[in-house]
């Protein structure tokens, strides 16, 4: 009996064995270097010299998407080739990089996880310092000495498709719908303080979460794509935010999708307070987005009699303590502006007016005195707002399209508005006033869109973000 339990116990660890030949565990570092007498390692001779560097085609190489095997779709233990850029699980004997080096004499592979190269069928490691730059484009690192000058230098780099780039101000591809994402991801990267927060990992590196939590991933892809738009050193002058869009998917549960267009402001909203909260933000715990972006008001809300009511019955309810005005304070990530009604009457040309207001007349909604009737269905408010607080980056929102049972309607209003020094001072409350050391602030960032096909049956937005007390320039990101 104890012999044959014996020779259960071997033939599992055989069994073991072969798995582990197949999956390849990248701890082992078998063809590498080989142990002779008791600690002492020897490199391979090869691993320094190997003859197949001059195979490596870096114009196909695109570390953008899911790192995931083009043939068993697993994500572990993942390498691409150098030479097709196709990914492959593994290089043991088993593998499907092994079996794709011997098929096809692609001899050199990446390891997506610990970032070291192989050779295959031969199984060493390669050491070679000209490798440096893919592994920066597959992973970029930034110094808190390079962070600090981003802003002080515009200077254009060439990548290498022979492309020019400004870092920060690169193409996000349009996989089909992810248009209204783009923008936002775009605009977001142009803001100093979350940029600078998330081009450094060790920032949000220790933040932990409960077991389970997929809203993490939505920080770790956000930083990656940050990296990525501000890489002075990428290979193609555009990048593609499949892995961001994935995490967005996964994390929103589908409510914002790649392949089906949606609203660009219900996705910054939405964004923001999910980053808010995966890194460890409460209402009363900040995070880099509310010190970048929340600011709070006082608002002043009366009740209104129904309209139907007999005018006797108005005044009554009136002077109950209903329907007296009542003020509470909010916070706020970002300011909706509301334009006036487009006219309807054509000029004599027999063409529509496109009317012009400017930016401080819009924003006399916020100035504490202009009242607004908001409706609901069953009961009328009348509101009117003043701020008590500004943030240091402010995004103002204009509501453009309106969209009812028949087609969408779009103000064609255009707003005038100064690039730098709006001055914000007037919105203020009187106790605001004297502890705001500065209310100016100075355009950053400003995305516009055309109405496109209103049978996509989608309400589009133009919103901006601009910056408080700073004299950087205009990016438009489109």
């Amino acid at each position: 009996m104890l012999a044959n339990d014996r020779k259960l116990i071997a033939v599992m660890v055989s069994l073991k064995r072969e798995r582990e030949a197949e999956v390849d565990d990248d701890d082992s570092e078998d063809g590498v270097t080989a142990k002779i007498g008791r600690g002492r390692v020897v490199e391979d001779r090869r691993s320094r010299h190997c003859p197949y560097l001059d195979t490596i085609n870096r114009s196909v190489l695109d570390f953008d998407f899911e790192k995931l095997c083009s043939i068993s779709l697993s994500h572990i233990n993942v390498y691409a080739c150098l030479i097709c850029g196709k990914y492959f699980q593994g290089r043991g004997l088993k593998s499907h990089a092994y079996t794709h080096s011997v098929q096809f004499t692609h001899h050199v592979f990446l390891n997506l996880h610990t970032l070291k190269f192989y050779c295959l069928p031969d199984n060493y490691e390669i050491i070679d310092s000209s490798l440096e730059d893919i592994t920066y484009v597959l992973k970029p690192t930034f110094t808190k000495q390079h962070i600090a000058g981003l802003d002080k230098q515009g200077k254009l780099y060439r990548a290498y498709d022979g492309t020019t780039y400004l870092p920060g101000i690169v193409g996000l591809n349009n996989i089909k719908a992810n248009d209204y994402a783009n923008v936002v991801l775009q605009a977001f990267s142009n803001v100093p303080p979350l940029r600078n927060y998330f081009l450094e990992e060790e920032n949000y590196r220790g933040i932990r979460r409960p077991p389970g939590d997929i809203m993490f991933l939505l920080v770790q892809r956000f930083g990656e794509l940050m990296r990525k738009l501000w890489n002075p050193r990428n290979f193609k002058a555009h990048v593609s935010p499949h892995e961001m869009l994935q995490a967005v998917v996964l994390c929103s549960k589908k409510n914002f999708q790649i392949t089906k267009q949606g609203d660009a402001v219900d996705f910054m909203t939405w964004f923001l307070n999910a980053l808010h909260g995966a890194l460890g933000g409460t209402k009363k715990k900040p995070s880099i987005i509310t010190k970048a972006f929340q600011g709070s008001m006082r608002i002043f809300s009366k009740k209104l009699p129904h309209p139907d009511l007999p005018p006797e019955e108005k005044e009554a309810l009136l002077v109950t303590e209903e329907y007296q005005e009542q003020m509470s304070e909010s916070t706020f990530l970002f300011l909706t502006l509301d334009l006036p009604t487009a006219p309807l009457y054509k000029d004599e040309k027999e063409q529509l007016i496109i009317p012009q207001v400017p930016l401080f007349n819009i924003l006399g909604k916020f100035n504490g005195s202009t009242e607004k009737e908001y409706k609901t269905y069953k009961e009328n408010f009348l509101k009117r707002f003043q701020l008590t607080k500004l943030p240091p980056y402010l995004i103002f929102c204009i509501k453009r399209f309106t969209k009812n049972n028949f087609f969408v309607e779009k103000n064609p209003t255009i707003v005038n508005f100064p690039i730098t020094n709006v001055d914000l001072r007037e919105y203020l409350t009187e106790e605001a006033q004297a502890t705001e050391k500065s209310t100016t602030y100075d355009l950053v960032a400003n995305v516009g869109r055309m109405m496109g096909n209103p049978l996509r049956e989608h309400t589009e937005y133009m919103f901006c973000i601009m910056e408080l007390g700073s004299g950087m320039r205009c990016r438009t990101c489109r």
